[in-house]
């Protein structure tokens, strides 16, 4: 089992089992920590108060083989469909650009005049950002238009 802790208590996560027939395992945890979410995928935008928890729990329970062949484990549940990873995939990387582009910003007074370099107000894709984001939220294949 796999847990994030949260403050409402763990919530566990089967990840799935080992056994004398099956004496190893790797588990993929990436996908757990976007699915135990309560921000119901809210991106928090530009908010560098916003707290995330690095932490996390790994919880052995010791059961007979015939419980464990009626237990699911996380990675087989299904995915309601692409549309869902998309979005994902999108908002982490448009947060990542805005991100990677906010660390090259200057204020006005730290800039030295240089004819080779232009410059694009942090504003102007914050506002390129949120226009993107309602868009991709009203129609997550905008795109192909």
């Amino acid at each position: 089992y796999f847990s994030w802790p949260r403050p409402e208590g763990p919530v566990w996560t089967l990840l799935g089992h080992i056994s004398n027939q099956k004496p190893s395992a790797i588990y993929k945890i990436s996908s757990l920590k976007t699915a135990d979410s309560d921000d119901d995928n809210q991106i928090h935008f530009g908010d560098m108060s916003h707290q995330q928890s690095h932490l996390a729990q790994v919880g052995i329970s010791v059961e007979p083989l015939d419980q464990l062949a009626q237990q699911v484990p996380a990675s087989q549940v299904s995915v309601s469909g692409a549309v869902p990873t998309f979005m994902e995939f999108a908002t982490k990387m448009l947060e990542n650009f805005f991100n990677f582009s906010s660390s090259f910003a200057v204020t006005q007074s730290q800039m030295v005049p240089n004819p080779t370099e232009t410059f694009v107000p942090l504003s102007t894709l914050k506002n390129w950002f949120e226009n993107f984001q309602r868009r991709l939220q009203q129609n997550p294949y905008f795109w192909k238009s």
